[in-house]
């Protein structure tokens, strides 16, 4: 299968191409640009230096949360319109289960992994997986309850991964101790090329138009919104 990879739930824009289990090309930028400036250069990028086009891809694979409302919402309508053009499926990848993935670590047996992400407000969105396998669904809670199930889950240690990691590991440290331990460079974000190789192993094609981004608590707009309409019929 080949697929063209997508991520913009978080502070990193990426894109991958593969070829079954091969990675074509993959790329990920970091920068002060918003992943809406970011992501079509990237995308034509990965296509020309894995010498292949749009037309070549068997699915379109997008991260489609949970993460950064915006940013989700950036990946996937740009998926969208690509797969509208083309006329390609696209494929639906969790973004805590790739984060997980990017560790290298999926299929150890000892320990849990655990990608976070700052979800402000003292939360995290959080999951766990030991194993290849997930442990705890995707959830929005506060750190100090993700901690204490994370680590009644299993007796060895947990790995923490993601765009939470920075903003609360001092924290993590205070409540796990030794317990806790920290995925460190190229294994410290969600690669594309992890987003793929879930796509292609465990994911299911859709047509584009039910292609729809997930969240684990509704945007501010939206509560925004219901705020407004709730004010208005008192």
């Amino acid at each position: 299968m080949r697929l063209l990879a997508v991520d913009t739930s978080g502070p990193v824009c990426g894109v991958a191409v593969m070829e079954d289990e091969r990675v074509l090309s993959e790329f990920a930028v970091q920068n002060r640009n918003t992943h809406s400036a970011s992501l079509m250069p990237l995308v034509e990028q990965s296509l020309t230096c894995a010498g292949r086009s749009l037309a070549d891809m068997d699915a379109l694979a997008v991260v489609v949360g949970p993460g950064s409302f915006t940013g989700v919402r950036i990946g996937v309508a740009t998926v969208k319109a690509l797969a509208h053009g083309s006329g390609k499926p696209c494929i639906p990848v969790d973004a805590l289960e790739a984060l997980a993935m990017s560790t290298g670590r999926m299929r150890d047996g000892e320990g849990l992994i655990c990608p976070i992400q700052d979800a402000r407000a003292g939360q995290v969105y959080a999951a766990c997986f030991a194993g290849g396998e997930r442990r705890m669904e995707d959830r929005a809670m506060k750190l100090e309850e993700f901690a204490a199930e994370a680590a009644g889950l299993s007796p060895g240690p947990l790995l923490f991964t993601g765009d939470g990691v920075p903003v609360h590991r001092e924290r993590i440290r205070e409540l796990l101790g030794g317990r806790a331990v920290f995925a460190e460079g190229p294994f410290a974000f969600l690669r594309p090329s992890a987003a793929g190789e879930l796509a292609r192993t465990k994911g299911t094609p859709i047509d584009y138009r039910n292609l729809k981004e997930f969240y684990l608590r509704p945007p501010n707009a939206e509560k925004n919104k219901k705020l407004l309409e709730a004010m208005r019929h008192e």
